[in-house]
């Protein structure tokens, strides 16, 4: 199964205008946030991912809803967290 997982924008890679740094429990990854070209994403922000891109900007209220519920059901979200520690975008 794979999760949309929240994350919080740390910074916008200089070189990478397309690329954020974000924190995913406590896992720090560069994400690909160009399908949100429309909007502004900025430090602080929250961000829905799925597979290394950000899908949608989400509020702090509902990443947190959000994070409840996956660190609830268990395996599927401790996958999800591994898969992200051991991804990388080149």
């Amino acid at each position: 199964m794979c999760l949309g997982i929240p994350g919080e924008v740390i910074e916008i890679l200089a070189d990478r205008p397309d690329l954020a740094r974000v924190d995913v429990s406590g896992v720090k990854r560069a994400i690909n946030i160009g399908l949100l070209s429309e909007e502004s994403v900025e430090p602080g922000d929250w961000v829905l991912i799925h597979v290394g891109f950000a899908l949608s900007k989400i509020d702090e209220g509902e990443a947190k809803a959000a994070m409840d519920f996956l660190e609830g059901i268990g395996k599927a979200y401790d996958d999800e967290i591994a898969a992200l520690r051991e991804s990388q975008i080149l």
